[in-house]
């Protein structure tokens, strides 16, 4: 698992130039690529540092590092992929089919519980898939732990993401339009591909995404040809009651877009949420969100790309404060 979230890595951030120059969905912000890929790099980190022998709680710290540190709608739900994908797996030395199968489906409900408006053709769409490839093979479905019964599902859950990847193009007018299949897709592709390399002690596939519309090397940064979003992207860690962040949902889809909350871990009687939204308005979110609690480890990204980089415009650490959510937004 530790081999799987570091090959992984390095695979995420090998291609990550590719997946910012296709990233045109929601927003042409080209930093898929890179999001996904500092995320997973925090993942892997904490699970490198763990000795433990349960599989359920590497995956469950990796996540847990990864969604304190998320960048952007992909990184945060690559966070919930493995944190979610963790639950089945506690008290499991090794992966067997029927986990694999379990733990996807967990990680895939999951995913799409996080978002305040899921759409097909994205990265949800290529975890729903793989899912069911995963749990249609026999061995899943008859609890058979073999090794080479969790090879067939591995290879099945591939053929099932990389369908799904293909299909994107078709699901999204944006992508449609573009000649582009999704690049979350093809990123988790690629995290997906990782996993069953590391299992099964292969190598990881490099014809993998040949064929994939836009991904041509020579092809130019896509996504600096589309329409640029104003706003910003405003993404913090704060601790709330259940009630709390079922009321803060509903009000942050009222000031802004692609709204995600997942919780990160329970403290007391609530949890730690980390939350993602994207407004013209940063300011109101910050003055919204400290109407039930603190925000902290807030970043505020500028949605309009200049080429392919994103710009960090405001870091508050853990020990801050900021005057207001105004004079925040106005200083941005």
């Amino acid at each position: 698992m530790k081999r799987w979230l570091s090959n992984a890595e390095v695979s995420l951030g090998n291609h990550s130039d590719r997946l910012n120059a296709i990233n045109i969905f929601p927003v042409a912000d080209g930093d898929t690529g890179t999001n996904l890929y500092l995320t997973m790099r925090a993942a892997s980190a904490a699970a490198a540092e763990l000795d433990t022998q349960d599989i359920g709680e590497l995956l469950s710290a990796a996540g847990r590092s990864a969604m304190e540190q998320a960048r952007g709608n992909s990184g945060t739900l690559l966070s919930v992929f493995l944190t979610a994908m963790a639950e089945p797996l506690h008290g499991s030395t090794r992966l067997s089919a029927p986990q694999l199968a379990m733990a996807l489906d967990r990680a895939q409900l999951r995913s799409w519980s996080v978002l305040s408006d899921p759409v097909p053709g994205t990265m949800l769409s290529v975890l729903e898939e793989a899912a069911r490839g995963a749990s249609r093979v026999e061995a899943a479905q008859m609890g058979d732990d073999s090794n080479a019964g969790l090879a067939d599902t591995l290879r099945a859950m591939m053929r099932a993401a990389l369908a799904a990847v293909v299909r994107t193009e078709e699901q999204l007018q944006t992508l449609t339009d573009a000649r582009v299949v999704d690049a979350g897709g093809v990123g988790f592709l690629l995290v997906l591909d990782a996993l069953r390399a590391a299992a099964l002690g292969e190598e990881l596939q490099g014809e993998l995404l040949d064929g994939l519309h836009g991904y041509d090397v020579q092809d130019p940064h896509i996504h600096s040809r589309q329409p640029q979003l104003e706003g910003v992207e405003v993404m913090c860690t704060i601790t709330l009651s259940p009630l709390d962040a079922a009321t803060m949902r509903l009000s942050l889809d009222e000031l802004g877009e692609s709204v995600i909350m997942s919780a990160v871990s329970p403290v007391g009687e609530g949890y730690r949420w980390r939350v993602h939204v994207h407004t013209p308005d940063a300011g109101a979110v910050l003055e919204l969100l400290r109407t039930v609690g603190e925000p902290t480890n807030v970043t505020i990204t500028e949605l309009s790309a200049n080429g392919h980089q994103t710009t960090e415009i405001a870091q508050v650490p853990l020990s801050e404060d900021t005057a207001s959510g105004g004079d925040l937004a106005r200083e941005a």
